[in-house]
């Protein structure tokens, strides 16, 4: 009875500095993480801010009518900004309307499809494709892939729309090879292991038991896959896509290889073309005037608020998905 009644109060005073110390240490652990936080959050306002000063200048100078002029004459000092912001729009469109279904195909494929001594080569070889540097695809896609699409696909394509209305216009004169289309296919390769990986990694969490039970009810594979499968994961498929697009969206040096670097807005799908960011690539080191570099600036900016509304809205939409499906 007297080694208990001696090794009582020991225990609790170990089991308050033990406690002592937990409440330190989660003290500790909420501050760093309070402070990771609200650097991420200063380093936003500062680049914000940064964007913003650098381009009072030109906003001053053009107003509204940046945004809405297609001229970029440096050497008068005239700059509308409509040429690259389209550029940039419909080349993103091309990426993720050709990426989506491709890389959704490659997710159904390796989930549900694929040999499974081949699931793992094949997805990794996929994924290899994110890690290859984007000025790798641009110089791919400019000495192989453009003189190959102008020979065997601009050439034929413009040849038998020749004279039809609208698909005349959009894939009409010229066949270079580079171009807004081109650029648009290039920023599909690059973007397309975002889309498999994410796609892939939503299919495999849908649970078996769902699966099983349509099967048992006398479903086909296709009809699993179609009916129980994707609407199961297309929050996650959703995602995946925004976040692509946010890559396709920002993307340069493989885009200023082959996109042209006209500014100019061609009916033509085929005609050279110039993005939001190929244009700072090309031009940042030829402002030798305040009103040129603070153009080029608010090229920045312009594409910080495209890039920050197509990531709202992909939220918005992914909350409403969410919410429509109960969870």
């Amino acid at each position: 009875m007297t080694d208990i009644s001696l090794t009582e109060p020991a225990a609790l005073n170990v089991r308050a500095a033990t406690a002592r110390k937990v409440g330190v240490g989660d003290a500790r652990f909420r501050l760093i993480a309070f402070l990771a936080a609200v650097t991420v959050l200063l380093i936003f306002a500062g680049v914000i801010v940064a964007l913003i000063g650098g381009a009072l200048p030109a906003i001053r100078a053009f107003g509204l009518g940046f945004i809405t002029t297609e001229a970029w004459r440096p050497a008068r000092e005239i700059f509308g900004a409509l040429g690259p912001i389209y550029g940039t729009l419909i080349t993103s469109a091309i990426a993720i309307v050709v990426a989506v279904p491709v890389g959704i195909g490659i997710a159904i494929f390796l989930t549900e499809i694929c040999p499974r001594f081949l699931r793992r080569p094949i997805g990794i070889a996929i994924e290899l494709l994110a890690g290859v540097p984007s000025i790798i695809y641009g110089i791919w896609g400019l000495f192989v892939f453009a003189p190959w699409f102008q020979s065997w696909v601009q050439e034929p394509v413009i040849a038998a729309t020749a004279g039809i209305p609208v698909l005349g216009t959009l894939f009409g004169d010229p066949a270079y090879g580079i171009g807004i289309f081109t650029a648009g296919l290039i920023l599909s390769i690059m973007i397309l292991p975002f889309i498999s990986a994410v796609t892939r990694d939503v299919l495999e969490a849908v649970p078996s038991v769902l699966k099983e039970a349509s099967y048992g009810l006398g479903s086909t594979q296709w009809e699993v896959i179609w009916k129980v499968a994707i609407p199961y994961a297309r929050t996650g498929i959703v995602g995946g896509g925004m976040l692509a697009l946010g890559r396709a969206l920002g993307e340069t040096m493989a885009v200023t290889f082959v996109i042209g670097n006209a500014h100019r807005i061609a009916p033509s799908l085929f005609a050279p073309g110039t993005s939001i960011s190929a244009a700072i690539a090309n031009e940042f080191t030829e402002a030798t005037t305040p009103l040129y570099t603070s153009s080029l600036i608010a090229l920045g900016l312009i594409l910080f608020v495209i890039t920050f509304i197509v990531l709202t809205c992909a939220q918005l939409m992914l909350r409403s998905m969410e919410k429509s499906a109960g969870k």
